[in-house]
């Protein structure tokens, strides 16, 4: 007689769904991550063919010698934030365009850039069509 038992437990365990749990949450982490925007300073880039929003909008023109101007008239860096609040008093949206030259250093840029950032002054980064 063969009393031993038909249903026998065996000491495996399948993987196959814990591997597919692990995937699923790694592309939902994968997406999600990308969704995450960094706090930066938005600056508006024009399209060639594009028309600003506004009437009216103050230019701001950096040379390659560092020379600082607000539409034609010439600034020196420390005068430049109070000329262009003094400018743009007057706008519901005040925005500035900033004109840089090429061989210009990112420092200078950046420090009109912060000042419309202190201001809440729109930037468009004026740029060469193709």
């Amino acid at each position: 007689m063969d009393f031993r038992g038909r249903n026998k437990v065996t000491p495996e365990f399948n993987m196959s769904s814990m591997t597919d749990i692990v995937f699923l949450l790694l592309i939902f982490f994968m997406l999600a991550s990308t969704l995450v925007s960094v706090n930066a300073i938005d600056i508006l880039l024009p399209k060639a063919s594009g028309m600003t929003e506004n009437k009216r909008s103050v230019s701001v023109s950096i040379k390659k010698d560092l020379t600082y101007y607000i539409d034609q008239k010439r600034v020196g860096i420390s005068v430049l934030e109070s000329e262009l609040i003094a400018a743009l008093s007057k706008e519901t949206t005040p925005t500035i365009v900033l004109r840089a030259e090429k061989s210009v250093p990112i420092d200078n840029v950046v420090k009109v850039m912060d000042i419309a950032n202190r201001n809440k002054f729109k930037v468009i980064l004026a740029v060469k069509p193709n």
